[in-house]
């Protein structure tokens, strides 16, 4: 037998999870109810939040049975909170009905016969509030807002003709972690140059609503006893409409915004491959403007206000950007500023780190984990996920180090090691060690990628296993980064100049004469199958089976070596090759 005065129905999900994050942290004790298999993942998310999660039960249900199939007894309910739903376009009408409209009616009955029900809270979309339109022509538009609306309508009957106390939360696009649907297709298809049009008007409005604010004001509604039988859409009013807010993103970006809109009734006769759009989306484009007058009062009388809207964009486009649209995971902590993308720690780095090409700063990442403290890394101006510059990389690098505040070990790799040099020689002291990792001024020049059969316009094309073969390293996270970014517009044409440019000879005679004159501690990694070529009175430590890329074949020697440690497999290694 479980007691608790809140309970969660789809807690696993990304409303939900956050709805359970709120509740505990205001003291309640919560159910999460959850389908069979999903326990696990709400757990390390919650731990992920640093949440505690003592007043926490977990249970498991199907709200699609008219019992909810619970995994066990549940007394002392007071607020019931249905955040469960099949969100989800190309549903099969059946399938959305039995958990978006049977599920909604049977946590609303099993909820009514709670002795200490106090209130339910279901949570649905903001285009469906108590509409009567005809759930034929619904459907054969997409059966998952179709469901919605047929709920709606059934669960506002039932609720009035059995006093059931029922409020209904309605928010617009959520814009938080972990949501990639709706906008996040937009963004996605922006920051990949595949947005030449938008849907709609220059007076479409897709409002959005930030998770946190959402949260809060869903926990508190069943303290208001006058939201009782009301519904509440949750959005920021402020949201740009669709154009501006497209622009608004497309500047944090550097990218393109579209520059033309076109009529939702074209949009429904292009074929999809063009339009890149949902069919299921578009009944979403539209000018519609919605009164919440009533939900800002209540979030005034809970204490709850918006985000700024740009600020909350600009920094779920990063997210979107970062995670490749949630298709992988990566540290949160990751976005552009002024044009450059910067991950890890800006102010307290022990670490900063400056990636080679073709790869980008999530080269970094296996070594970081090997690291004992906070490390900064950046994608170089123009290549990566970074803008073009005017500023020269010493310029760059200067200003990629201004917010710093601490002393750290500045390392770089290849073509990262020229900015690296070029701070350490003019703020000697604010570098405590200067790291090189495979020093291409010093090396045989590049030519793995410059042979006559390899283009920028055939790299672009190439799969990850094929770019690896060429860098001589084993596919994986890295590759895939440098993959994606290598496809976008101007990417690979400007990573093939910057090579050819970094190449050339008068680069490679300045750059060994600005490392002479550096007076910090200088440590240089090389992979035994990629050594120097050109003299050098710095250390040189050789890691053993590997090429021009040791970081991503043997991070954690690498790391060691950042950190200061000589790693016992490159014993011997450590020499001064000079002429």
């Amino acid at each position: 037998m479980v007691n608790t005065d809140s309970i969660v129905f789809g807690a696993a999900g990304f409303i939900g999870r956050s709805l359970v994050a709120e509740l505990l942290r205001t003291g309640h004790t919560v159910t999460a109810a959850l389908r069979a298999g999903s326990q696990d993942r709400l757990r390390t998310w919650l731990d992920g939040q640093d949440v505690d999660t003592t007043a926490l039960t977990i249970t498991t249900t199907d709200i699609g049975e008219p019992d909810l199939a619970l995994g066990e007894p549940i007394e002392g309910v007071r607020d019931v909170y249905n955040a469960a739903a099949l969100m989800k376009f190309g549903l099969d009408a059946d399938v959305a009905r039995r958990v978006n409209l049977d599920g909604a009616l049977h946590v609303l009955e099993w909820a009514a016969r709670q002795p200490d029900l106090r209130r339910i809270v279901h949570i649905t979309g903001y285009r469906v509030q108590g509409s009567d339109n005809s759930m034929e022509a619904d459907y054969r538009n997409g059966a998952y807002g179709a469901s919605k609306t047929e709920a709606d309508v059934l669960l506002r009957e039932v609720a009035a003709e059995r006093d059931i106390p029922l409020t209904f939360a309605n928010p617009a696009g959520v814009v938080g972690p972990g949501q990639y649907f709706g906008l996040a297709d937009i963004i996605d298809n922006l920051w990949r140059g595949r947005l030449p049009a938008l849907p709609g008007s220059a007076d479409t409005f897709i409002p959005v609503v930030d998770l946190d604010y959402l949260a809060r004001v869903i926990a508190g509604l069943p303290t208001l006893p006058d939201t009782v039988g009301r519904s509440y859409p949750l959005l920021d009013s402020t949201t740009p409409n669709l154009p501006d807010l497209v622009r608004l993103i497309a500047d944090h970006l550097h990218v393109p915004a579209p520059r033309f809109t076109i009529p939702v009734s074209v949009v429904r006769r292009l074929p999809r491959a063009l339009s890149h759009a949902d069919p299921e989306t578009l009944p979403f484009i539209s000018s519609d403007r919605y009164d919440t007058t009533a939900s800002e009062d209540v979030a005034r009388r809970l204490g709850v206000a918006h985000p700024p809207v740009g600020d909350l964009l600009r920094t779920y486009a990063d997210g979107i950007v970062a995670t490749r649209n949630g298709t992988i995971e990566v540290p949160s902590n990751a976005g552009f500023r002024d044009g450059t993308w910067v991950s890890g720690d800006q102010q307290d780095p022990d670490h900063v780190l400056l990636h080679g090409i073709p790869i980008d700063s999530d080269s970094w990442f296996a070594v970081a984990r090997h690291l004992n403290g906070p490390y900064l890394a950046a994608d170089l101006p123009g290549l990566g996920r970074s803008a073009k510059s005017t500023a020269s990389l010493g310029d760059w690098v200067d200003q990629l180090m201004a917010p710093v505040r601490t002393t750290p070990v500045l390392v770089g790799h290849s073509l990262g090691t020229g900015p690296a040099i070029e701070f350490a020689l003019r703020h000697p002291d604010r570098v405590s060690r200067l790291v090189l990792i495979a020093p291409a001024f010093l090396q045989q020049p590049a030519s793995r990628l410059l042979g006559t059969p390899i283009t920028a316009e055939v790299v672009k094309r190439l799969p990850t296993a094929k770019i690896a073969e060429l860098l001589g390293i084993p596919d994986g996270p890295a590759v895939a980064s440098a993959a994606a970014n290598l496809q976008r517009p101007g990417v690979a044409q400007r990573t093939f100049a910057t090579l050819r440019a970094a190449g050339a000879a008068a680069r490679r005679t300045e750059l060994a004469a600005k490392l002479a004159r550096v007076r910090v501690p200088v440590d240089i990694i090389v992979g035994e199958n990629d050594p120097l070529t050109e003299p050098t009175d710095h250390p040189v430590i050789t890691i053993p089976d590997t090429g021009h890329y040791p970081q991503l074949t043997h991070p954690e020697l690498v790391a060691q070596v950042l950190r200061g440690e000589r790693p016992a497999s490159t014993a011997g290694s450590r020499q001064r090759i000079t002429t």
